[in-house]
């Protein structure tokens, strides 16, 4: 099989190179420059993140989280600079690929990072992050979260913070959300909004997966939907056509532009089928074997992604 093209909307490895004192060229995760190699071309969220077993909840603590994630971030694109390079825009990736080297967004999960403070949103911005999830898995300032206060939705607080974000071009991200506060976010937003990674509820009934019609709400928004890979979230018999199942309903919903890939690598357990991102390849080899059309693989590995951030 001939190399593919992979963009992915989410993995925490730079949370993991800050934690565990690792890399991104080489690692003991499931994401490496080493490991994504074997692509044609690469593209990838890398997602700032973490949690407050790891640090205090306090403002001041979380910021200074914030910033040391980051400057993790620029250090591994400086470090492993012939090999991948900050990217924003989609013609920024084609410079990139013009030089042989691999594409990453910067994205911020969970907005409590950043203070929950619309008046941060510029400084993000300027560090170039691309996507932010207003929340984790636990409640803050802006809304309630998918395991936490789920009956809450955005505050007037998350109000302004997502038409900052749609000013900036940030693209808001509602994977983690509650229920209600996605629907205060498809109820405001003007541009596409995303779930990075998250998978159909309808097929394994979790807290942190879209109902049919929150499916429906991002494909008629022109967003993306990332599948996820963690064996929590795919369920059942936790092999490929688990997966697919998750993608055939997305499809059969009109989704055929709006699928895309959200491994969600290195913040989970991912199914054995897919250990980590250098197997992706057995999943396209799955689907093209189960009759998909290759344009429609194509487009969920690479291209449905790539159409948010033009």
């Amino acid at each position: 099989m001939k190399p593919i093209c992979v963009f992915d909307a989410h993995c925490d490895t730079i949370s993991r190179c800050y934690y565990l004192h690792e890399g991104l060229r080489h690692n003991t995760g499931d994401l490496s420059l080493e490991k994504t190699a074997c692509f044609e071309s690469y593209c990838q969220f890398f997602a700032l993140w973490t949690i407050k077993e790891y640090v205090d909840s306090d403002s001041s603590t979380m910021e200074e989280t914030y910033y040391k994630l980051l400057r993790c971030f620029k250090e591994q694109m400086a470090c492993n600079s012939d090999k991948i390079i900050q990217c924003r825009t989609a013609r920024d990736v084609e410079c990139a690929h013009r030089q042989g080297k691999a594409a990453a967004f910067l994205t911020v999960e969970g907005a409590e990072l950043l203070g929950c403070d619309p008046s941060r949103l510029d400084e993000a911005a300027a560090a170039g992050v691309v996507a932010i999830n207003l929340t984790w898995n636990h409640a803050n300032a802006l809304s309630g979260a998918h395991a936490e206060e789920p009956e809450r939705g955005l505050s007037a607080r998350g109000r302004r913070f997502v038409e900052k974000m749609e000013q900036l071009h940030i693209l808001v991200d509602v994977s983690h959300l509650s229920e209600a506060g996605f629907w205060d976010v498809a109820e405001m937003a003007a541009r596409p909004f995303i779930a990075s990674h998250s998978n159909a509820k309808s097929v394994w009934d979790h807290t942190r997966n879209l109902t049919n019609e929150q499916i429906t709400a991002i494909i008629e928004n022109q967003g993306v939907i990332g599948l996820n890979f963690y064996e929590g979230f795919v369920g059942g018999s936790l092999d490929l056509d688990m997966v697919r199942a998750h993608l055939d309903r997305i499809l059969e919903l009109g989704g055929a532009k709006n699928a895309a890939l959200g491994g969600d690598w290195d913040g989970c357990d991912t199914i054995p089928s897919l250990p980590a991102i250098d197997s992706l390849p057995r999943l396209y080899e799955h689907l093209l074997r189960c009759g998909y059309a290759e344009t429609v693989v194509q487009d969920l590995f690479y291209n449905n992604l790539m159409r948010v951030v033009r």
